[in-house]
């Protein structure tokens, strides 16, 4: 038997970015009014962290999970380097974002900050000007809602955090609910996470698989 291939758009793959927990948060629920500490607090968070390793599952639309590693360093790099039958490779290298499908041999790259991610991986960005907080019911979990109302094409990131005080900031993340402008809707979950470790840079480099040209 030919072993399973999944096959699912890149570019919706590129949202993948929401957790188990968040899968319960109705993106539709109008937002609280935004409590400036507790952005500061995220804020302050991400500017801790300077790097963070994790262990994910991402859930697409159908339901269909896959797992991973991932890998971000700050300002801007990410990547997310799934199971071993999943020729797809996600990687962030600090200006673009570019997706390698080595089945197909197809690479797609894009600008970081017109994309979700740009909330998660440029800790100086101003929160306050485009997130607000999402209820959850619990005041030890925070869900964050980022989106950029002038630029709807860049899609809207849910990040959910939850208070743990041996994390950067007195804060985890948790995971996060990716949806792009076709309301497709991506969800990561995040487990094992460690903080502030070495990262080698090389580790967003990347292999073209495309066929070279000849002059």
């Amino acid at each position: 038997m030919k072993p399973k291939r999944f096959r699912f758009p890149l570019r919706a793959a590129a949202w993948a970015l929401a957790p188990v927990a968040a899968g319960g948060l109705a993106l539709a629920v109008p937002a609280i009014a935004q409590t400036s500490g507790t952005l500061s607090a995220v804020q302050q968070h991400l500017k801790s962290t300077n790097s963070m390793v994790a262990d994910f599952v991402q859930t697409d639309r159908n339901g269909q999970r896959l797992s991973g590693k991932l890998t971000l360093k700050r300002p801007g790099k990410i990547r997310f380097q799934y199971q071993k039958d999943v020729p797809l490779l996600i990687v962030g290298d600090g200006s673009r974002l570019t997706m390698i499908d080595y089945e197909v041999k197809q690479v797609q790259s894009w600008p970081v900050k017109n994309s979700p991610l740009g909330a998660l991986l440029d800790p100086d960005r101003d929160l306050s000007k485009y997130a607000k907080l999402v209820p959850t019911g619990n005041k030890d979990v925070l869900s964050v809602e980022v989106k950029d109302a002038k630029r709807p094409e860049y899609g809207t990131i849910t990040m959910v955090f939850v208070r743990d005080g041996g994390a950067p900031g007195g804060l985890r993340l948790r995971g996060w609910v990716a949806l792009d402008s076709q309301n497709n809707r991506t969800r990561i979950d995040l487990s094992n996470q460690k903080f502030n470790v070495a990262v080698a840079d090389s580790t967003f480099r990347w292999t073209d698989p495309r066929p070279r040209k000849r002059r």
